[in-house]
């Protein structure tokens, strides 16, 4: 298991400038219809990357054409009345890895994602709790569905956590147990995705970078930014 200490030294400032050139590597060969294995490979070799670091660069890259259309769909707030689907597990576990003080990396597309994963079980911590209330200040009042995947062992126990804390606070949510979220997530009409996970980003509406929004008003984050600069709108 990857501890910080290894992570500051993998992720660190002296090694910023060859992973941002890695993902800019990675992002022009899968622009070019290149495999993302063969792709990753190339790029991870002549950078001299080790595994972790091959993951961090491929979470950041995409293609410019994904790019594009990723950023033309993202908003930046909820409008008054629009519904959010929320992928709980994606939100929850890089919000809390940043409380934790762990990192947590910005990509191409604007989103900011962890590479903790989730392994077939979700084993909640004193930050689950902290990492939710931090996310219902930030839309606590809005109609809010949260996506749990039911295979995930924890994923009931969460539900009933955001139930109790929304319930206590007055957060009109919901919370539904799911085969496999990222189908509703993709196709989710009118209402906002709050999600990060790449798959669903290519075939959503509009979608929220929520954890960044809640990651960057936490005093000790530690976020490398591997991505380029976010176009105004």
């Amino acid at each position: 298991m990857t501890t910080s200490t290894e992570d500051r030294e993998l992720f660190g400032p002296g090694q910023v400038p060859a992973l941002r050139a890695a993902v800019s590597d990675l992002s022009w060969l899968l622009s070019r219809g290149y495999s993302e294995p063969a792709a990753l490979k190339l790029v991870g070799d002549r950078r001299g990357l080790d595994a972790r670091q091959r993951r961090g660069v491929l979470s950041c890259a995409c293609a410019d054409a994904a790019r594009q259309s990723r950023l033309a769909r993202r908003v930046d707030g909820l409008p008054v009345g629009t519904r959010l689907l929320v992928d709980g597990l994606n939100c929850l576990i890089t919000i809390q890895t940043a409380i934790r003080g762990g990192l947590v990396l910005r990509g191409r597309d604007g989103a900011h994602r962890d590479l903790a994963g989730v392994h077939g079980a979700f084993r909640g911590d004193t930050t689950t709790a902290v990492a939710v209330r931090h996310i219902g200040e930030r839309i606590g009042a809005r109609p809010t569905l949260w996506y749990l995947d039911r295979p995930v062992s924890g994923s009931g126990e969460l539900r009933a956590l955001l139930l109790r804390l929304a319930g206590e606070a007055g957060w009109p949510w919901e919370a539904e147990l799911h085969p496999d979220p990222d189908r509703p997530l993709a196709s989710p009409g009118d209402a906002v995705v709050a999600t990060s996970d790449s798959v669903v980003l290519d075939a959503c509406g509009p979608w929220l970078d929520l954890a960044g929004l809640v990651i960057g008003e936490l005093p000790d984050r530690w976020v490398v930014d591997l991505g380029d600069p976010i176009p105004s709108k």
